[in-house]
């Protein structure tokens, strides 16, 4: 699977399949044309919509959120903190209830039950209510990232497969970056508490049209849960350095993504900008980089190779990160096109190395690579958002490039283990 401008997929197909899948004859699976094959890929679409609308939808309203309950930067950006907390604390548990109880069936309660979560979010009276329903909406959450990829993998010929996880991608990025265009526009015209509700209702309307629509699975096979067997697999993608270092990367690509965006529209509606909030949160089109970056990524590593694509991607965030510094409008939107290329590269490059460096177990280590991924979001936006508070966006900023810094040396250590092996196979030879 490629990333996706949200983020959220990283698992390649064959990682994700199951045993049925290899078993299954190729005529029994969805193919183009059939009326199965639309259905499931509009189907995931809506379920895409659904999921990174709710993920994403207070980010767009942080500073009407600040206003109006009297926060900092920092406190209103645990309503946004929370929720991929909540989702990377629960996508191992999610992907195990999928393999025991079925990918329809988890796909649904996930989004319905974070639907229904929704719905009450408007009505928090403060906000430890507001951060604890939006921890356990992004634990609902998590059913779909875990459990999609493995849906279409086992009902989708592979002949297929590629346009129809590029159309799920497709429905994570609209749904990302639509979540956080209608709740701040809406909460800048009538508050935060109408942003949220307007999120509820697009993304109960996804949730519906994905339930109706998805076609049963067919070439599922319910596997017991065994919990001694998950802890092993883990612990062994735990215990190997390079999947480790790219799990350090796609934390610390993610910290940048979550300091910068959970700060720069305090900036914007700030001096020496003061552009309307309505205009403030239109800066999340600028999401949309990430989707030709993210394309553009696999030409680069093939061109550069892994590490020298990462290389690339830190120097390009780092340079968007310096030109925001600048006190032009100019200077600091072509910062965030920056920092947007370069993070969605460096993620793309990251996460697609999961897949190809993990030899059993794929699905746990894409997982566990998510798990990073998220962690990153929340401890870069929380982290962001109190040096912003503290220093303005040069504190925002200096988070940033501290976690530039930190991939680059762990990209360079890389560097210098793959030259140090080939150096002892020549002299081994």
């Amino acid at each position: 699977m490629q990333p996706s401008s949200t983020g959220a997929s990283v698992a390649t197909p064959d990682a994700l399949a199951q045993p049925s899948l290899r078993t299954a004859t190729a005529d029994d699976r969805h193919r183009p044309g059939q009326r199965a094959f639309r259905r499931a890929n509009l189907a995931l679409f809506a379920a895409g919509v659904a999921t990174f609308v709710l993920l994403y939808s207070t980010q767009g309203l942080l500073p009407v959120l600040s206003a109006d309950l009297d926060l900092t930067p920092g406190q209103a950006s645990w309503t946004a903190s929370a929720a991929t907390l909540g989702l990377a604390l629960a996508l191992l548990p999610a992907s195990a209830l999928s393999d025991r109880y079925g990918r329809t069936a988890v796909m649904t309660a996930s989004t319905l039950a974070a639907s229904a979560l929704a719905l009450a979010l408007p009505f928090a009276p403060d906000l430890t209510t507001l951060v604890v329903l939006r921890v356990l909406q992004g634990a609902a959450l998590a059913g779909l990232p875990a459990t999609a990829m493995a849906y279409l993998a086992e009902e989708v010929h592979p002949s297929a497969l590629a346009s129809a996880m590029g159309l799920y991608v497709a429905g994570n990025s609209i749904g990302g970056m639509g979540g956080r265009l209608l709740s701040g526009w809406v909460a800048a015209g009538f508050g935060w508490r109408w942003g949220l509700a307007a999120s509820a209702a697009l993304a109960l309307l996804a949730a519906l049209a994905f339930r109706l629509l998805i076609p049963a699975a067919r070439h599922f096979t319910p596997v017991p849960v065994d919990a001694r067997a998950l802890a092993r697999t883990v612990g062994r993608h735990l215990r190997n350095p390079l999947l480790v270092r790219l799990y350090a990367l796609g934390l610390l690509f993610m910290a940048v993504f979550g300091a910068v965006y959970n700060t720069v529209g305090y900036r914007l509606v700030s001096a020496p900008f003061h552009l309307p909030e309505s205009v403030a949160a239109s800066i999340f089109v600028v999401y949309l980089v990430g989707t030709g970056t993210s394309a553009a990524a696999g030409r680069l590593s093939g061109r550069l190779g892994r590490r020298g694509a990462l290389y690339v991607a830190i120097g390009v965030t780092a340079a968007g990160l310096l030109l925001s510094l600048a006190g032009s409008l100019v200077c600091a939107l072509l910062g965030l096109v920056l920092i947007t290329a370069g993070f969605f590269a460096g993620h793309a490059t990251a996460s697609s190395a999961v897949g190809r460096t993990a030899t059993e177990g794929r699905a746990q280590a894409s997982a566990l690579y998510l798990i990073a991924y998220y962690l990153g979001n929340s401890i870069g936006g929380t982290v962001g958002a109190d040096a912003y508070h503290s220093t303005g966006w040069s504190g925002a900023a200096a988070v940033g490039l501290t976690a530039m810094t930190l991939a680059a040396a762990v990209t360079l250590y890389a560097t210098r283990q793959a030259h140090t092996a080939r150096r002892g196979v020549r002299a081994a030879h």
